[in-house]
């Protein structure tokens, strides 16, 4: 792809809940391209539990009602970027049934494989097969969005790399590099990852691509500092 040349319009941030005390956010994209709106990740759903012992999230306002608030509605989305299945990315995905879904084969292999991991919202993604898009390592889903193949938080978890006409070059690392201070190869890893190689191996990935793309912003995937500096829907990057 000749990024000089392709490019989205515009991304939003949309912070759809927090775990308190720190604000840690939870989070959705829209991204807005050749007059299509491409939806990254779909949140919490009302049900959504943390894991024994951490603290619940706090729901805010979900992602369909903040799309509405920039006149986007379900049945204008045309493609949702499934980051990966675990729950507070895939909450709300019931609520545009006319999107394509995009995915990296081995998320999917996993999940209807029945990693335990993934069985509490079978229902959210076990959807009509003809409703995929599967995809195996990096891709460009449109002009300015790629996913780029990040696993090891999970199998086939995937990032997105876009280039928008002012903002340049952004990466959304989602849960590759849940926070700044992750963004190492000297990094924790956390037990929420299934692999400590391929994460480290991706987060190297991610530095490197931001480096060569001279990206002008690394969003990280749950970051409460960070989160605080950016701009939120509906002001959006372009």
């Amino acid at each position: 792809m000749n990024h000089e040349e392709s490019v989205a319009e515009r991304l939003y941030l949309m912070q759809v809940a927090s775990v308190p005390p720190r604000g840690m956010p939870f989070v959705c994209y829209l991204v807005q391209t050749e007059g299509k709106n491409i939806l990254i990740d779909t949140g919490l759903p009302t049900t959504f539990q943390m894991p024994p012992g951490r603290e619940a999230p706090v729901l805010g306002k979900n992602v369909v009602e903040q799309l509405a608030e920039i006149g986007v509605q379900p049945e204008a989305v045309d493609t949702v970027l499934i980051t990966h299945f675990d729950g507070d990315h895939i909450g709300q995905l019931d609520k545009f049934p006319d999107a394509k879904l995009v995915v990296q084969q081995a998320q999917y292999d996993a999940a209807v494989d029945g990693h335990q991991r993934f069985a509490q919202y079978r229902w959210l993604w076990d959807q009509p097969i003809d409703r995929y898009t599967f995809v195996e390592g990096d891709y460009d889903v449109a002009p300015g969005v790629q996913l780029i193949e990040s696993s090891g938080h999970v199998a086939g978890h995937q990032s997105v790399l876009l280039h928008l006409p002012k903002s340049g070059a952004v990466l959304l690392t989602i849960d590759a590099v849940p926070n700044a201070a992750a963004f190492t190869t000297e990094r924790e890893i956390v037990p929420a990852n299934e692999s400590e190689v391929e994460v480290l191996n991706s987060t190297k990935k991610l530095i490197e691509l931001a480096q060569a793309e001279g990206a002008s912003l690394v969003i990280f995937g749950h970051d409460p500092e960070q989160w605080q500096t950016l701009k939120k829907l509906p002001e959006f990057y372009g």
